[in-house]
């Protein structure tokens, strides 16, 4: 009898996403339900936005929610490594196998000839796709290239013709035509793989059985499949989750929602309270509770209670059964999670310096600091009232600074700093002049301590939530202006 293996496979370039926690948690119940095993794989190709950073902060997150994996990159296993980085040799191998094979070929466009064609295509209303260039080139001659060394990648052979027929756990049959695939890169000039090969290759190699993938990956099914066939194997089940949405139904997205995980812990919800929460997004126990552990949901775990209208991902609704969660803890248990949330002496250590000079006695600690103590913070359009600075520009200045702020990854006072200070150049301003504006944002007064430092202790989710809410005080940004003022970050 064949061992169900089910795996995740994020990618470290950012925030750890709830995303990927729903769609973990959904390979976890389903491996444990069949008494299986689950796999947690990197994908850390993409060489300039990967970090060691982000991969221990998805690892962190994962863990904090209750998800526990058997093999992987921390734990190890039969089936290493479990970065994709790691295995660069074994990609080559098999790309090089169907390039042999004549499913795949060397393709030698410029970015720029590639670019020209996509804009002729776009011109004549097309769709953008690879217009098979060097499809034609013979072996031998793309042979000599390469071994020239030559710039190129590695595309696959897709069907012009045809239906390809994907099965789903969820959908049954569905039909996509062939018309729609392009001719995929699987070999980046970089000689690292792209998404499909390394996925195709690394569940085939891993022994995964089963994959429940987001189901944005449905209309690209064809070409795994595909490849599947090139290599001669099996392909495991498929089965595509529904989205998470937007309560306006829109696809989840930090424009919208917070989506960081580290978010909502450092939030102070529960991980229990999360990850049943997550669990209620497309799926119901049999006796529909709202309230029920991880252990619960694995031993009622049946995919076809899954239900494939998108899920909203609803604040208020968690922030609900969050409270269901806090309400029944023991009361010992209570008081140690409030410690462990934001009484820790971590936590506290960082902010002493900031409060000690200010304060005569502790009972103004409280008043002063309170602000690294909560979510939202009190805020009003009052605030903001800038002695140089039109209202219209105080807002552009904060969204500015956010988006700043929303690209950078090594988050510490310096770096913030050198943000703001970005953002002010490009106003033709000061840093002093934005800093009126980042007080009230981040604590809700127009003075408090040191708010630069007080970004770095807070974190980078929950500064960034606060400068939305700030931007949302003054009447938020419209597209249009959002396009104008994009242009102020080049």
């Amino acid at each position: 009898m064949t061992v169900v293996r089910t795996r995740i496979a994020p990618s470290p370039t950012g925030d750890p996403h709830v995303g990927t926690a729903y769609i973990a948690l959904f390979n976890l119940c389903f491996a444990r339900a069949h008494g299986g095993k689950f796999v947690l794989r990197i994908e850390d190709t993409d060489q300039l936005r990967s970090s060691r950073e982000s991969e221990q902060k998805i690892f962190d997150a994962l863990r904090w929610l209750g998800i526990e994996w058997d093999e992987g990159p921390d734990v190890g296993g039969p089936n290493g490594p479990y970065r994709q980085s790691e295995r660069a040799e074994i990609y080559q191998k098999h790309a090089a196998q169907l390039v042999e094979k004549g499913h795949a070929f060397p393709c030698f466009c410029s970015a720029e000839r590639l670019q020209q064609v996509r804009r002729e295509q776009m011109e004549h209303k097309q769709t953008p796709r690879y217009d098979g260039h060097c499809l034609h080139i013979p072996a031998q001659e793309g042979k000599r290239r390469m071994a020239a060394g030559e710039s190129h990648v590695i595309r696959m052979k897709v069907p012009t013709e045809g239906i390809c027929k994907v099965p789903d756990m969820l959908r049954g049959t569905v039909e996509i035509p062939w018309d729609r695939m392009d001719m995929q890169v699987l070999m980046k000039a970089d000689r690292l793989p792209t998404y499909f090969l390394a996925n195709v290759v690394d569940d085939h190699l891993m022994g995964i059985t089963h994959v429940l993938r987001g189901e944005e990956w449905l209309p690209s099914a064809p070409k795994l499949i595909l490849l599947y066939q090139y290599f001669g194997w099996q392909p495991p089940q498929l089965c595509y989750m529904p989205l998470l949405r937007n309560p306006d139904k829109s696809k989840l997205s930090k424009r919208k929602n917070p989506t960081s995980i580290t978010f909502y812990q450092r939030m102070g919800f529960l991980p229990e309270a999360m990850l049943n929460y997550l669990g209620r997004m497309g799926w119901s126990m049999p006796d529909e509770r709202e309230k029920f552990s991880l252990a619960e949901m694995i031993e009622q775990f049946d995919l076809s209670r899954v239900s494939l209208g998108g899920p909203i991902f609803d604040l208020e609704k968690l922030s609900w059964l969050n409270g269901q969660w806090l309400r029944e803890l023991p009361l010992l248990r209570f008081a140690e999670a409030v410690q462990k949330w934001a009484l820790n002496p971590d936590y506290l250590l960082q902010i002493a310096p900031l409060v000690q000079g200010r304060v005569e006695t502790f009972s103004q600690i409280a008043p002063l600091a309170s602000f690294f103590f909560s979510g939202e913070v009190p805020l009003s359009a009052e605030l903001f009232t800038h002695k140089k600075l039109k209202a219209d520009e105080v807002r552009q200045a904060l969204q500015l600074i956010l988006w700043r702020l929303e690209a950078l990854r090594d988050w510490q006072k310096e770096t913030i700093t050198a943000c703001i200070e970005q953002v002010a150049a490009s106003l033709s301003l000061k840093l002093r002049d934005l800093m009126p504006l980042i007080f009230p944002a981040i604590s809700g007064a127009a003075s408090s301590v040191s708010v630069l430092d007080a970004m770095a202790i807070l974190g980078a989710d929950l500064t960034r939530f606060r400068l939305r809410k700030a931007i949302e005080c003054l009447g938020g940004v419209s597209k249009k202006e959002a396009k104008e003022w994009e242009k102020r970050l080049s």
